[in-house]
């Protein structure tokens, strides 16, 4: 699954949450300082997907009258296309190197700017910040079905898209994370 913006907010926290409670870890800031620059860290790998899909996107609309003479699958060329480019833009689509990738960043952003402190191998560490990030997306969907199935059972019938929608969606979304234990 990609990473969305809409759920960097919970990664960071999850993360932050770990790194707290982890016994192998000395925090040496506030935790909401952490969860701040977590965040950062991961919106700027996101960023840099965007103008992947942008590009690709531009690529493709050049090449749009070919498309449709050859009656080619969209999608299929965006994903081919967006493979090739990928290193030429620094993403890394295969999901366990790109989680590899980000943990290696943010450890090493929290331990260089004072951050956090440990003893043990950074590894351990770099780790403990992967499994934060795979058990989120692994909770994500059953927590994403929760809320909508919720939200589908209501008496008044929310309209997706709405400002109504929208906040009891993310409330029933927090509500199913935190019993998940993801928050």
């Amino acid at each position: 699954m990609r990473l969305k913006q809409n759920h960097i907010q919970y990664i960071s926290r999850k993360i932050s949450k770990d790194l707290v409670n982890c016994d192998f870890v000395e925090i040496r800031s506030t935790k909401d300082a952490i969860t701040e620059e977590i965040a950062k860290i991961m919106i700027e790998d996101i960023k840099k997907e965007d103008v992947l899909d942008e590009a690709v996107e531009n690529l493709l609309d050049t090449q749009e009258d070919d498309i449709e003479f050859y009656k080619a699958d969209y999608r299929q060329l965006f994903w081919m296309t967006k493979k090739r480019m990928a290193n030429d833009y620094g993403v890394t689509l295969n999901n366990t190197e790109r989680f590899s990738d980000i943990a290696h960043q943010i450890l090493d952003y929290l331990y260089e700017e004072d951050f956090i402190h440990f003893t043990v191998n950074d590894n351990q560490v770099k780790n403990l910040i992967i499994e934060s990030i795979e058990a989120f997306m692994q909770g994500f969907d059953d927590a994403d079905t929760a809320a909508y199935e919720k939200i589908k059972g209501y008496k008044r019938k929310l309209i997706p898209g709405t400002d109504d929608y929208n906040d009891i969606f993310h409330r029933l979304y927090e509500e199913e994370l935190l019993r998940r234990g993801l928050l």
